[in-house]
Formats: C-alpha cells, sequence, structure tokens
C-alpha cells in the first residue's frame, strides 16, 4: 500500500511538539517551526513508513511475532484493533517488567492461566470452596487483563512496535539488551538514535497513530499472506512428487503391455 503524504497530513500526522520540548536529534525530520510548534517533514515520513513496512513483511514472512507496545490512553484501542486483526501480540495496559528479560517467568503467568481455564473445564474448579473460586477468578482477570493478549507469544518476539518511546521507555531498554529490532513513531520530543526503524510522526493524536498502523499492520498482513502462499505451494509440490514417481514407474509397465499386445 503506497503511502501517500497528503493522506498524512490530513491525519496530522506532521504535527510535533513545542520547539522548546524537542530532542535536537530530531532535526534531520523537522521541515520548519510553526507558531512555536516543530513540523514534521512528512516526505521523510512516508519513505520511512515504506522502509519499516518492508522490514516488518520480513520479520512476518519468517515465522515470528511483532509485539506492539502502546499504554497511553488515545493508542490503547487502535493498537489492540490493528495488532488483533493480524493476529499479533500486543501489551495496551501497563508494561510487565521483565516481559523480555525475564520472558520464562511471564510465560509461566501465560500458563497459569491456561491452567485455571482447565480447571474450569474439568470439574476441578468446582470442587474449591465458594473463597477460594473467587480468589482464582479475581487472578484470571488480573493475568488476562495484562498478559491476555499474549497468550499465543511462546517465544520472544521478532520485533517491538511502539508507539511513543518515552512512554515506554522500559519496554525499549529491554529490547535493546536482547537486540530485539525496535520499530516506533517517534515524535519531536524524543531521541531516534533508541530506535532501529524510525517514524517520525505525531505520536499523541489518535487519528496520526491510526494512519501509521493501518499501514504497518498492512505491510505485515502481506507478509503473512506470501508466508502463507510459501507453504501453500511447497505443500502441494509434496502432493505433486508422489504422483509423477508412480507415473514414471508405472511408465515401462504400460509400455511393455503395449508391446505384448502388438
Amino acid at each position: 500500500m503506497a503511502v501517500e503524504v497528503k493522506e498524512l497530513l490530513e491525519a496530522g500526522v506532521h504535527f510535533g511538539h513545542l520547539t522548546r520540548k524537542w530532542d535536537p536529534n530530531m532535526a534531520p525530520y523537522v521541515y520548519m517551526e510553526r507558531n512555536g510548534i516543530h513540523i514534521i517533514n512528512l516526505y521523510k515520513t512516508a519513505a520511512k513508513i515504506e522502509e519499516a513496512g518492508a522490514a516488518l513483511a520480513k520479520i512476518a514472512n519468517s515465522g515470528r511475532k511483532i509485539l506492539f507496545v502502546a499504554t497511553k490512553k488515545q493508542a490503547k484501542d487502535i493498537v489492540a484493533e490493528k495488532a488483533g486483526e493480524i493476529n499479533m501480540p500486543y501489551i495496551t495496559e501497563r508494561w510487565p517488567g521483565g516481559m523480555l528479560t525475564n520472558f520464562v517467568t511471564i510465560r509461566k503467568a501465560v500458563k497459569k492461566m491456561a491452567s485455571i481455564d482447565r480447571m474450569k473445564k474439568d470439574g476441578t474448579f468446582l470442587t474449591l470452596s465458594k473463597k477460594e473460586r473467587l480468589q482464582v477468578d479475581r487472578l484470571r482477570a488480573k493475568l488476562e487483563k495484562n498478559l491476555g493478549s499474549i497468550s499465543d507469544m511462546t517465544r520472544l518476539p521478532g520485533a517491538l512496535f511502539v508507539v511513543d518511546i518515552k512512554r515506554e521507555h522500559i519496554a525499549i531498554k529491554e529490547a535493546q539488551k536482547l537486540n530485539i529490532p525496535i520499530f516506533a513513531m517517534v515524535d519531536t520530543n524524543s531521541d531516534p538514535r533508541q530506535v532501529d526503524y524510525v517514524i517520525p510522526a505525531n505520536d499523541d493524536a489518535s487519528k496520526s497513530i491510526d494512519k501509521i498502523l493501518t499501514h504497518v499492520a498492512s505491510a505485515i498482513a502481506e507478509g503473512l499472506a506470501e508466508r502463507k502462499a510459501e507453504k501453500d505451494a511447497t505443500a502441494s509440490a509434496k502432493e505433486e512428487t508422489p504422483k509423477a514417481e508412480a507415473k514414471a514407474k508405472a511408465a515401462p509397465a504400460k509400455k511393455a503391455v503395449a508391446e505384448e499386445e502388438e
């Protein structure tokens, strides 16, 4: 999906922060200053979206997960919707400390959630006292709220996509420690050097967040579709091979029968 500068403009992607709040490292992405606010160069934004999209499509094509992180109010619902559509994990509540660096413990918590579900299915849950059932239900609800969206993430993600790197600084640090590539919407008040794939953009307005994530999700969906097509092609090729071999084996027998009839 080609990125049009006009649609980015209409979504307000170009509005940066107040000039006094800026990070000088964002200078290459700033077009001008207007009424004390920095204006982001949308031509650079469009190019960066395409660059990030191509890299994300490759990661999705390899079968690895991309973890979306956005805990700010105006981004939560958008991220949950877009990531959910492409079946990618996301964190929209508080970032659980050690989510990446202590992934084994986080997986244990997710497994605990699954074991509670099993208890409810096999009837064990009903053997507990009323007080115990209440405690288990509360624990299940808490785990679901914080970790429900990552229950399918059985290993560390192939990449992180972050909205507002200042707010999600703990997630950024953990990904850096583990050399997990970081893709992010970076506003004029943030340091782009912390990110591998910078998308200079307004990270406060829901319209801007929605527009960027629509392009990002579309690129990931393309990578997933390519992966599925490759898998289908491989599967059909495997099916055809025995048929071709059987035909090859049958050919001499058929020839011999034909010669006898003559």
